[in-house]
């Protein structure tokens, strides 16, 4: 059949077709089934989206509204004709069936999955089925290896040839938590200052339930969004950069499955591991320091992170990836600010070391640059001979992780690697411009007493409402955490925000779900 195509601009994050009503029915398609646009371009070759449906009456019976995602992928425009056929199953269908009924799953069957998650032939409905046969029949070790390669053969790659490719990743779920940014400066200053071959590419993600991501708190001082090209001259100029992953298309499975996850509040292991797993291997990666904080209101109890940390482990050992993890204690949020500028102040006043700043952010950001280092020290006792000289090699062999790490921050390398990292994406450090939301609350004590718990999700949720991610200035403050003892009318949190509707759709939320929980003085 064929039909005229309509524009309206339509962005669905998917390719989505809207036709009429009588059109469906002669084709024999129902609502969220599929159907195949064609086209011919001017050499006569046939190019093909596969689309899911929605159906109208107020269309006309000769025209079909597309998603811009088919407008652009077909490089179509208003008026065009395209022939519409109905589109039959996939064939990843059965090997979803197949998971569900817990049968295992050999290479090629986990990549018709994956292959067909990219293609968008799956609905989310049919997405979702196979994130539920992962979360109740779980994944072997072997069928989590081959969702991994799946995903990175299906993605793009970047590739760095330097010796060391270092990466660090957390699992997520802690409110603040912004170590990103300083354990990358830390790291980039001591590869500069070792003369090193090695190198520190961070592709980060943005908020997917959280207050902010990495690339959500960097986009506040520059941009985070380039092309492969762009980003190889950035670590070259810096030994590291700090981008948004997302553009990049670096694990494109893995995006679409997470958005299905967050909608059905799954996040099977397997998933998470071959998530973590593909982009690190996208990247080149050849050391991997993964952050796995648990406790009450984190993703996972310990038990559960150190099952998990065996996985990353098991798994990166299959890739010839060097891997470490380290368990944190993610029982309440890291740092005072919670949201774009709230993080990005606390990350500057850590790098500026300020008598006023977030000790505990500073602290695990040195805990996490310190296992990176001994990793650095590891290779550099196989092979001294990769630094400038050996008397420098002794020196750094010499002293511990911990202390290298302390003294670059302190002298300043760190925080002069963050700005050449900033300049180097097109951005600078204003400080000035980095205010928080004009309109804002301070929740203050009603009682004496001490803090006992801090809820990580209760707190990303409230600083959601008040307008994070997409508000930058929007977030909160957090004055006391977990075990500060509080008398009456002292201030406990302010929620900043950029209208005073959120403002006060926010505090109705805090009030409502009482993230902060304060045990009376008896």
């Amino acid at each position: 059949m064929l039909l005229k195509v309509k524009t309206y601009g339509l962005l669905a994050g998917r390719p989505v077709a809207i036709i009429p009503f009588e059109v469906a029915k002669w084709l024999n398609v129902h609502v969220s089934e599929r159907i195949r646009i064609q086209i011919y371009d001017k050499g006569k070759h046939r190019k093909e989206v596969i689309a899911i449906v929605d159906v109208e009456r107020g269309i006309k019976n000769d025209e079909i509204i597309l998603s811009e995602e088919i407008i652009l992928n077909l490089g179509l425009k208003q008026g065009d004709i395209v022939e519409v056929l109905p589109a039959p199953m996939p064939s990843c269908i059965q090997n979803i069936i197949k998971k569900l009924e817990g049968k295992h799953l050999d290479y090629e069957g986990v990549f018709n999955i994956v292959e067909g998650i990219v293609k968008n032939e799956l609905t989310e409905a049919e997405i979702a089925y196979f994130v539920s046969g992962m979360y109740t029949k779980g994944m072997t070790l072997d069928e989590t290896f081959n969702l991994t390669k799946a995903m990175v053969k299906v993605g793009q790659k970047i590739k760095f040839n330097n010796k060391m490719v270092i990466d660090k990743h957390c699992i997520g779920g802690i409110a603040g938590n912004r170590t990103t940014p300083i354990v990358i400066s830390i790291i980039s200053a001591a590869i500069k200052k070792l003369g090193i071959d090695a190198v520190i590419p961070k592709t980060s993600s943005r908020a997917i339930t959280s207050a902010a991501g990495t690339a959500d708190v960097i986009e506040t001082l520059t941009g985070v969004e380039f092309d492969t090209d762009r980003i190889k001259k950035i670590v070259k100029e810096n030994n590291g950069c700090l981008v948004w992953g997302g553009s990049l298309g670096l694990s494109p499975a893995d995006d679409k499955i997470i958005q299905v996850e967050r909608l059905v509040s799954l996040d099977p292991k397997s998933q998470l591991l071959a998530s973590i797993m593909s982009k690190k291997i996208a990247v080149s990666s050849t050391h991997v320091l993964i952050d796995i904080p648990y406790g009450n209101g984190a993703k996972v109890n310990k038990i559960e992170g150190k099952n998990l940390a065996e996985g990353f482990k098991k798994l990166a050992k299959k890739f010839n990836i060097k891997l470490r993890t380290v368990l944190t204690d993610g029982s309440q949020p890291i740092g005072n600010g919670i949201g774009p500028i709230l993080e990005m102040k606390d990350v500057l006043s850590v790098l500026k070391q300020r008598k006023i700043r977030p000790i505990d952010l500073e602290e695990k950001s040195i805990l996490l640059a310190s296992k990176l280092i001994e990793m650095i020290m590891e290779e550099q006792k196989k092979e001294q001979k990769t630094l400038k000289s050996v008397k420098k090699s002794k020196k750094f062999l010499s002293q511990s992780p911990k202390e290298f790490a302390i003294k670059l921050i302190e002298d300043g390398s760190a925080f002069e690697q963050f700005r050449a990292i900033i300049i180097s994406q097109g951005g600078r450090i204003d400080e000035s411009k980095l205010e928080p939301g004009q309109f804002s609350f301070t929740i203050k004590s009603n009682s004496n007493g001490k803090i006992i718990h801090i809820d990580n999700k209760g707190i990303n949720y409230v600083a959601r409402m008040a307008g994070c991610p997409a508000d930058k200035a929007a977030g909160l403050f957090l004055h006391k955490h977990k075990d500060d003892v509080v008398k009456k009318d002292d201030e406990i949190v302010t929620i900043y925000a950029e209208t005073k509707e959120k403002l006060d759709y926010a505090i109705t939320f805090f009030n409502k779900m009482n993230p902060v929980v304060i045990r009376r003085k008896s």
